[in-house]
């Protein structure tokens, strides 16, 4: 749940190949309807590159280095909001290649000495918006197990998800289901952790 007393902010992490697609499309429909007092900050992982995640943890130390540069910007904007939404297509049942690996850079901040990443996160609230094309509502489910488990790791909240069925540009459009569903997503309740 929210924690009382915080500015609500917004963090709207865009992980699709196709800039302006369904997903980003469907995300920016929910986001209309926040409050014009919340803010939003939108970044595209594409604008952003990061490296290869290299997981020493435990070789030396198993530390990380301060992150400079794009790991850096991304690390900032993710700590400074209340709220973080992945935005990613369905792919191969999860979320994108460049999704995964701002989510694997996590692993590594939580081991940034003086940084205390997982504690700074609990008490946010990690959303999902997605689209897919296959017609089945469960194919989602790996992706959003992923990310209700990584809420329900780092202490965080986690929203839920807001699924959208489009296979070419503009599908998202005609289902008027995840679009009613968009208006209200962002005003739902949000269960702590796994839950």
């Amino acid at each position: 749940m929210h924690v009382v007393g915080q500015t609500r902010s917004f963090l709207f992490v865009l992980g699709s190949a196709r800039r302006g697609g369904n997903t980003e499309t469907l995300a920016r429909q929910a986001a209309a309807s926040l409050p014009g007092e919340v803010g939003q900050r939108w970044l595209h992982l594409d604008d952003l590159p990061l490296p290869h995640f290299d997981d020493h943890r435990h070789r030396g130390d198993g530390t990380y280095a301060a992150p400079e540069g794009h790991e850096r910007t991304l690390l900032e904007a993710t700590l400074a909001a209340s709220d973080i939404v992945i935005v990613s297509p369905l792919y191969w049942y999860n979320v994108s290649a460049t999704t995964k690996l701002y989510l694997d850079f996590w692993t590594g901040w939580m081991r940034v000495p003086g940084l205390d990443f997982k504690a700074r996160m609990g008490g946010k609230t990690l959303w999902a918006v997605t689209t897919f094309s296959d017609g089945d509502p469960a194919m989602v489910e790996p992706m959003e197990g992923t990310l209700r488990w990584t809420a329900h790791y780092l202490s965080m909240c986690w929203g839920g998800g807001l699924v959208g069925d489009a296979n070419r540009p503009g599908d998202v459009l005609q289902d008027s289901a995840a679009l009613r569903r968009a208006g209200g997503f962002f005003a739902g309740s949000t269960r702590h952790g796994a839950g």
